[in-house]
């Protein structure tokens, strides 16, 4: 078996959520979660994976504190913790991009809508400080040594 890369150690914050997030079950995990699942059944149905993948994803997820345990009935169901929730820009970005660029012009796919007025939310964009619209190129990365 190949011995999983980790990045725990890295001092970039992308790899080091990459490495508590970076595959695409745990994601898929989440999304599904913000959509309402929460047993291991529900996940199970909704995602189509393999029990034993789900319970590893499910368990590092509960690990790392996204998603944690709570009683349900003779049962338990996953909840997101605090953590879990800030993840929701990530899964909006991540759809937002979808719908960008894996798609083609005119092809169905599911929608995110505000639950207020049912409409689409606006793109999510990156300010600066002080307001500003920034892109890629108006950023640079400080690596502490």
């Amino acid at each position: 078996m190949v011995k999983r890369t980790r990045f725990d150690g890295e001092s970039c914050p992308v790899a080091r959520s990459v490495d508590v997030v970076g595959d695409w079950w745990s994601l898929l995990i989440v999304r599904d979660a913000f959509d309402g699942s929460r047993r291991f059944g529900d996940f199970q149905r909704s995602l189509g994976v393999a029990k034993n993948i789900l319970s590893a994803r499910l368990r590092s997820l509960v690990d790392n504190g996204i998603l944690e345990t709570v009683p349900a009935g003779a049962r338990h169901e996953y909840v997101l913790t605090a953590k879990g929730e800030a993840l929701f820009p990530v899964i909006v970005a991540l759809r937002q991009w979808g719908e960008a660029f894996a798609f083609e012009p005119g092809e169905p796919h599911s929608q995110l809508l505000d639950r207020r007025d049912q409409q689409p939310l606006r793109p999510l964009e990156v300010h600066a400080a002080d307001g500003r619209l920034v892109a890629a190129s108006d950023t640079e990365v400080r690596k502490d040594r």
